[in-house]
């Protein structure tokens, strides 16, 4: 039987094992990904280099580097933070064009071109998170988010378009602002074609300096988030000066208990979210819900009753920046029309998609245009509220009127190779 003096060395040695192990994660990284010779300080990457969680990286997801511009994904085993990423793309030969998202199809580079003989360098920052919490607790998924690569224990970068790449370097910083993201459906990171929110958009309209972190989830309401520990687990990891976007209603709508509605436990919970991030020294910002489209007479109505009226009161009586999506997305919506609009949401006929043999009519869910408008609308409200974040677009004379959106026509997006014809929870 072990005697008192025998544990405590045996706990001693499992904790510095543990401390030693955790030493040793990487988190820092240098890829080469060009068929000249080797570079100094640079892992080759072959394109026999699938990835292992032995190993640490590889090409992901069955793909690979290939000549027939098929999209590929390429993975790294890291921990939970914020990455600085860098890509070096180009090709010897021929004008390219590449576009990156990171993650669950977060956009990170939307068509960076290359001239025959041009190599272009380009740096953003991924957000990195698992589902643990101080003290042992952990976020509750829903199953169909545990394959979701936003809750891996990978960064995962996917290369579409005409991607030519040359070199990856990744490494964890702890300098960032980061945004954390709270939301249902109409903000989370979608994993599947058609499906997308304004949520994955946005990381493309900022450099460096600011990290978004969506926690966001199909379904959800206020009071879900928190009881599946999202809250928590996101107060967890903020730091002074870091935001929380707050958007949700179109479920909280559906409640009916007796404390339910837009001005009792709607209002009571956001009031919560924004003092408990007050006390971690973060700055909360709340987010009307997106308008649905729901036309009558050829305008938009309010289907959302008094639950945007609701917030725009929370945020003015606790003295907290507002972004009015409500508003702009009805004037989005407006603008396109009521049988152009459904070019902004999942309306597609049958077998668009892989296993699709019915249409897809959707007025609530957007697809990737409508998501990258409404992100814009967003951009545009963080200017109007002066946020600090601002200093950090990418374009600092950014402007967007949501009564003028940018053509249909006009948009390309390389779809990424999964597909799903199920709507998201909450439809």
């Amino acid at each position: 039987m072990m005697n008192a003096n025998s544990f405590i060395k045996v706990a001693f040695a499992a904790a510095m094992i543990s401390t030693s192990l955790k030493a040793q994660v990487k988190t820092a990284f240098k890829f080469d990904f060009s068929d000249g010779k080797k570079v100094s300080g640079l892992t080759r990457v072959l394109p026999s280099d699938t990835y292992s969680k032995l190993k640490g990286y590889g090409f992901d997801l069955d793909t690979k580097i290939n000549a027939e511009d098929q999209p590929f994904y390429f993975s790294v085993a890291v921990p939970e933070g914020n990455y600085k990423v860098t890509v070096t793309l180009g090709d010897a030969k021929k004008a390219m064009e590449t576009t990156v998202k990171a993650e669950s199809r977060r956009l990170m580079l939307e068509d960076v071109k290359t001239k025959a003989g041009e190599l272009v360098t380009r740096t953003f920052i991924v957000n990195v998170k698992d589902r643990n919490i101080t003290g042992g607790e952990v976020v509750g998924l829903k199953p169909r988010e545990l394959t979701k690569l936003d809750w891996d224990d990978k960064l995962t970068l996917e290369f579409a378009k005409h991607p030519a790449v040359k070199s990856i370097e990744i490494s964890k910083v702890s300098d960032q602002i980061t945004v954390f993201l709270a939301g249902n459906s109409t903000v989370v990171n979608q994993d599947d074609e058609p499906w997308a929110s304004w949520g994955q958009m946005i990381p493309r309209f900022f450099k460096p300096g600011v990290s978004f972190a969506n926690h966001a989830e199909s379904g959800l309401t206020l009071g879900s988030f928190a009881g599946s520990r999202r809250l928590k687990k996101v107060l967890s990891v903020m730091q002074p000066g870091d935001y929380l976007f707050i958007e949700f209603g179109h479920n909280d709508q559906k409640e009916k208990g007796p404390n339910d509605g837009a001005y009792k436990s709607y209002t009571e919970r956001l009031k919560n979210f924004v003092a408990e991030t007050k006390k971690k020294g973060g700055i909360p910002v709340i987010v009307t819900s997106t308008s649905r489209r729901a036309f009558e007479n050829g305008k938009i109505v309010n289907s959302l009753g008094d639950f945007p009226e609701a917030a725009r009161k929370v945020a003015a009586d606790e003295k907290v920046a507002l972004i009015d999506l409500n508003v702009m997305t009805a004037d989005l919506f407006n603008a396109l029309g009521e049988e152009s609009s459904k070019k902004a949401f999942v309306h597609y006929p049958a077998n668009s998609y892989p296993g699709q043999d019915k249409p897809l009519a959707d007025n609530t869910h957007f697809n990737t245009y409508g998501a990258y408008e409404i992100a814009k609308c967003v951009v545009e409200g963080i200017k109007k509220a002066n946020l600090g974040i601002s200093k950090f677009l990418i374009d600092p004379a950014f402007n967007f009127d949501p009564s003028k959106p940018d053509a249909v026509a006009n948009w390309h997006w390389p779809e990424s190779p999964k597909s799903s014809v199920v709507k998201p929870d909450g439809n």
